[in-house]
């Protein structure tokens, strides 16, 4: 079974060794070595065969009773309670809402678990109390937990929501799409580094956006939008000499002005701009400049193409993914994001 495996332990690998300790008994239970009912050593046993610490191994053990693929007798050891492969992994997707862009990430990280893992999806609305609920319901009942952490006070002020957060087992917590604030190493997964990545896109085309006059950055009030956005979009136009506005949405009654970017978050604003410019008989690319957050395949054509600064989601999806099957390092990873010029610019 385990005895003369050590080489088998590779240290360099990006797959941490509890799952390789993982893996190396779901192999012998595949190729009927282990049957139901056999002895598995035990935790010391494999600790001194495979070189591995005690707590690794524990580990390693843990995983496997969570999967219902072995079982503990006190006092007698560890055995093996089912050899049904279909154990797989059980996942929980807590995201703050399920708009176009989390459904991405959502089917991404299903297509990429593929048969290793069921997925659940529960949504937390940035609620506190129902993000607590579910803590409260399904905390041991999954392997892996992949939280968004979007959270708001009453007052509509970001919240961080740290001491809930640390009631998962940080061994099966992965963060996905923004960091904890002031904890933003502290647990692994993927995120989007909302104030950097702006002020990066921007610099990526300023070429384009200094024939504008002015850059206004459309951010509407109870959107839930993270507000780095603006710490990254007012530190790009000082460090650029831009003049700049910040709005909270397009007034139906307010005609846009020749001469100025707008850079949109929400779809009605996007739409409430492309709209005005054809009224007022003002050309995209040309008069004025035009940007929209969160790309998608509709604005590829929308208005012959409207420029986007945009994460990659399917991306995010499969990197979170990788971190739970093992292949890729669990560890804090920014996602790529990126400005893709059209002619709205």
């Amino acid at each position: 079974m385990l005895l003369d495996k050590s080489e088998m332990i590779h240290v360099d690998s990006r797959t941490p060794k509890y799952l390789q300790v993982v893996n190396l008994i779901l192999e012998d239970i595949e190729k009927g070595e282990l049957m139901v009912g056999d002895r598995i050593p035990s935790i010391n046993e494999t600790s001194f065969d495979l070189l591995l610490s005690r707590d690794t191994v524990e580990k390693a053990y843990n995983e496997l009773r969570d999967r219902g693929i072995i079982t503990s007798v006190r006092g007698k050891g560890f055995y093996v309670a089912s050899t049904n492969m279909a154990s797989k992994s059980k996942v929980l997707l807590l995201f703050n809402k399920l708009s176009s862009y989390k459904k991405l990430i959502y089917y991404s990280i299903v297509e990429s678990l593929g048969d290793q893992a069921t997925v659940d999806l529960q949504i937390h609305h940035y609620n506190k109390r129902l993000f607590e609920d579910f803590l409260e319901r399904y905390i041991g009942k999954y392997n892996y937990y992949v939280l968004a952490p979007h959270f708001f006070d009453q007052e509509g002020h970001p919240d961080a929501a740290y001491e809930l957060i640390k009631r998962i087992p940080k061994d099966k917590l992965l963060i996905i799409d923004r960091a904890v604030k002031g904890h933003e190493n502290e647990f692994p997964g993927i995120y989007q580094d909302f104030s950097k990545d702006i002020f990066e896109a921007l610099e990526s085309g300023i070429s384009h956006l200094k024939k504008y006059e002015r850059l206004i950055l459309v951010f509407p009030k109870g959107g839930m939008y993270p507000e780095e956005i603006i710490d990254g979009f007012k530190k790009f136009c000082f460090f650029h000499d831009f003049k700049n506005l910040v709005i909270d949405g397009m007034d139906d009654e307010e005609p846009l002005e020749n001469g100025e970017c707008y850079i949109v978050l929400s779809e009605s604003d996007l739409v409430s701009v492309v709209k005005k410019s054809r009224e007022q008989s003002l050309c995209l690319g040309k008069n004025i400049g035009l940007i929209s957050y969160n790309d998608t395949p509709l604005k590829e054509i929308l208005a012959e193409g409207i420029t986007t600064v945009s994460t990659d989601f399917v991306h995010m999806g499969k990197s979170i993914a990788e971190q739970i099957l093992g292949s890729e390092d669990r560890i804090p990873i920014k996602n790529p994001f990126r400005l893709t010029i059209r002619k709205s610019l």
